[in-house]
């Protein structure tokens, strides 16, 4: 099973490329954004040593069906996706914050409550909670964007005061956090599912607040299976969920939390591949379709540089 771990693309136009985590973003123009979806997969912030077959385009495909499904929430950058890896959208300067809701208390903010923890980013948690158990409303926990290293919680107040982004901008895009949340929840709903928490990234062109980056994929965003969700509630039981969690809790298991002094375990092909089934099930229980691989091309990034190149010509 072939997986593609780097990108190394020169388009027509192109005037810089940013190597992130898991995508690869190229700038043409300083107009374009041609996002590219690989296989590389991310956690505890550190890009694990395999990539993961298919994982880019379940990603890649995911977001493309939810930026289309909430486009009349807000403005989004998506323009097309030529190849099942790609999509090409407007640049926009990105916000430094990234804009996290939760619904329910669970992975490193029940870390932190079961620490002692009683305010989150500013904001009071009650006394008394359990483990995946839901907030009276859903509670937006900011966090800076690194680029490198972790990304810290910030408050909303901190962001304002700091001028990180101005309160005008913050109130705007607090405003589509909470809609576009409540869109998913209801897709999510339709699809026997519970949204759990999700991250949105957004930035500004000529002016406006545009929501930026993927959405509602399960490497931003926490699913629960709606059907148990009670029973293993009130009985502590682990609740059934889609999301990369899995592949944290493998790596907890396997003494690495990206510590000083920890290995990172050895990612087998067997291994990838168990994660790669993992990521299709995702695809098709968020969405409702069935997951249709790209061809089983030798070349994968042969066919995106075709496939992009073909796209950027019809723009001229």
């Amino acid at each position: 099973m072939k997986a593609l771990t780097r990108t190394d693309f020169n388009f027509e136009g192109q005037k810089s490329v940013y190597h992130g985590k898991v995508r690869d973003v190229y700038n043409i123009n300083d107009d374009l954004m041609v996002m590219v979806a690989t296989d590389r997969i991310s956690a505890f912030d550190v890009i694990l040593p395999k990539g993961i077959p298919f994982k880019g385009q379940v990603l890649n495909q995911i977001a493309a069906k939810f930026l289309d499904a909430t486009s009349d929430i807000c403005p989004n950058w998506k323009l097309a996706t030529p190849d099942p890896m790609v999509t090409v959208g407007l640049k926009c300067e990105g916000f430094r914050v990234e804009m996290i809701i939760r619904s329910i208390l669970t992975g490193s903010a029940w870390r932190e409550y079961k620490n002692g923890c009683r305010e989150l980013c500013g904001v009071k948690l009650p006394d008394g909670m359990k483990e995946n158990e839901r907030f009276p409303e859903p509670i937006i926990t900011p966090t800076t964007k690194a680029d490198e290293g972790h990304d810290m919680n910030i408050s909303r107040e901190e962001i304002i005061a700091q001028g990180i982004v101005s309160e005008e901008d913050y109130n705007v895009m607090e405003d589509y956090t909470r809609k576009l949340f409540a869109r998913g929840q209801m897709i999510a709903e339709k699809q026997g599912l519970i949204l759990v928490d999700t991250k949105y990234e957004f930035g500004k062109r000529d002016g406006k607040v545009y929501l930026i980056d993927e959405i509602h994929t399960p490497d931003s965003s926490r699913y629960f299976y709606a059907e148990g969700y009670e029973r293993n509630l009130q009985e502590g039981k682990p609740q059934r969920q889609l999301s990369k969690e899995f592949v944290r809790q493998w790596l907890i298991e396997h003494d690495f939390m990206n510590e000083p002094g920890q290995t990172m375990p050895e990612i087998t092909d067997e291994y990838a591949e168990s994660v790669s089934e993992r990521y299709i099930e995702l695809f098709e229980h968020i969405t409702g379709e069935k997951f249709e691989k790209a061809g089983d091309s030798d070349d994968i990034a042969q066919r995106i540089e075709q496939n992009v190149s073909n796209y950027l010509k019809t723009r001229k």
